[in-house]
């Protein structure tokens, strides 16, 4: 059944008018008709099965029905990654929302290779990744901010999955054989429970004196990826799915 985000309240018999956009889609694309059921959420109310009572040429409108799952809540799981090219940033959204991630931050470092995006079209990509998972909510995507403030702001209680791919030595380039961080899922297994943020670096990795304070801050799990470089956008998906593995909802019979 096609699912909508809607940002109106939804309870019984509520009447929900969707954006120009969703009425194109479900009467122009979809073929929907009168009567047609569509599942509605909007992060709040949990999902609604919702049916098709007017349509005409300026729109049409839904009628909440019944609801069908209670709001549940994601991981307490964010997201913080480096500005890098559009394409895989916009996998990377896509592929954060399908694995959990609970919000998506945007960072700026010193080896950054983007200094602004759309931000609103990360929104976009990101709710329709939601409506196609069946995610109750839609993270937000923040728009991008420093790494070093970012970090000055740092909640107590939230730890931080560094994915490192230089090793222990603040000061290489590129790690080796000795002294790396331990495996993700080492790290995890023995870590506790509470809020978590993954933080995925540029393509060209993190300057060395945005790893010292990594490596200098309580509140960091330094972590490797493997024995390869990876991607922005492969580090970013296997990050969360290790993840979750370890300490997330796919741990959940």
């Amino acid at each position: 059944m096609i699912r909508l985000h809607v940002p109106d309240p939804l309870a019984a018999g509520a009447v929900v008018v969707p954006s120009a956009d969703q009425a194109r889609y479900l009467v122009g694309v979809m073929r929907q008709g009168l009567g047609d059921s569509v599942l509605l959420f909007n992060g709040r109310d949990g999902e609604w099965r919702a049916q098709l009572v007017e349509v005409s040429k300026k729109g049409c409108r839904l009628a909440a029905v019944e609801r069908v799952r209670e709001q549940t809540s994601p991981p307490d799981l964010d997201l913080i990654v480096a500005l890098v090219k559009r394409g895989p940033l916009e996998t990377i959204v896509e592929k954060a929302v399908e694995l959990g991630a609970r919000r998506i931050r945007l960072a700026l470092t010193r080896r950054t290779n983007a200094d602004h995006t759309n931000v609103a079209r990360l929104q976009a990509i990101a709710t329709e990744a939601a409506e196609q998972t069946g995610r109750l909510e839609t993270p937000q995507v923040v728009a991008p901010e420093k790494l070093d403030r970012i970090l000055d702001a740092w909640p107590d209680g939230r730890r931080l999955m560094f994915c490192d791919e230089a090793g222990d030595d603040p000061a290489a380039e590129w790690g080796g054989r000795a002294g790396r961080a331990r495996s993700a899922l080492a790290a995890l297994a023995e870590a506790g429970g509470g809020p978590w943020a993954v933080l995925i670096g540029p393509e060209g990795g993190f300057a060395p004196e945005e790893r010292a304070r990594l490596r200098e801050a309580a509140f960091v799990a330094p972590v490797t990826l493997g024995p390869r470089i990876l991607r922005a956008d492969t580090a970013a998906i296997a990050a969360l799915a290790l993840w979750q593995a370890a300490r997330g909802d796919w741990t959940e019979n």
